[in-house]
């Protein structure tokens, strides 16, 4: 399994469960790439599925960091130590 998380804007991601990490998805009517991942986080309180980042393939690679960094404070995957 991995733990899916698809950076919807700046401010917004959703979060899914899936059984493979494909390079592409669509999500309620928007594609998106795989940017990050899949990886295995280091062990911490519990354990972890592989975790895949996604953002909407129109945007760049620097609105991706730009975005990942941003919410990196709000999701918990984004600042786990792999």
């Amino acid at each position: 399994m991995y733990q899916v998380i698809l950076l919807k804007s700046e401010t917004g991601v959703a979060r899914q469960q899936r059984e493979s990490a494909d390079d592409v998805l669509d999500h309620e009517g928007v594609t998106y790439t795989l940017r990050a991942g899949p990886r295995q986080p280091l062990p911490t309180d519990h354990a972890w599925d592989e975790i895949a980042v996604y953002a909407p393939e129109e945007i760049t690679e620097e609105e991706f960091q730009d975005w990942y960094a941003r919410l990196q404070p709000q999701v918990e995957e984004l600042r786990l130590k792999y």
